[in-house]
């Protein structure tokens, strides 16, 4: 057998049981049960060190000095 014609073989059958399997157990980890406090904790871990709202008008950041 050629090597190409082995190769497409293996593309066309196996590797495409392999992705969608792959796909599978991702989307199955992903929504397994208990997995919703952790989802929740990364989702709020952006807010972590917040201590108050932000400012509606931020001062403006002063120019740069320009030499010369």
């Amino acid at each position: 057998m050629e090597t190409y014609s082995f190769l497409r073989h293996m593309a066309d059958s196996w590797f495409l049981l392999a992705m969608t399997l792959g796909f599978l157990g991702l989307c199955v980890w992903a929504f397994r049960p208990g997995s919703r406090a952790m989802h929740q904790d990364v989702a709020n871990s952006i807010f972590r060190n917040d201590d108050r709202p932000a400012e509606t008008n931020p001062a403006p950041s002063k120019p740069a000095k320009k030499e010369g």
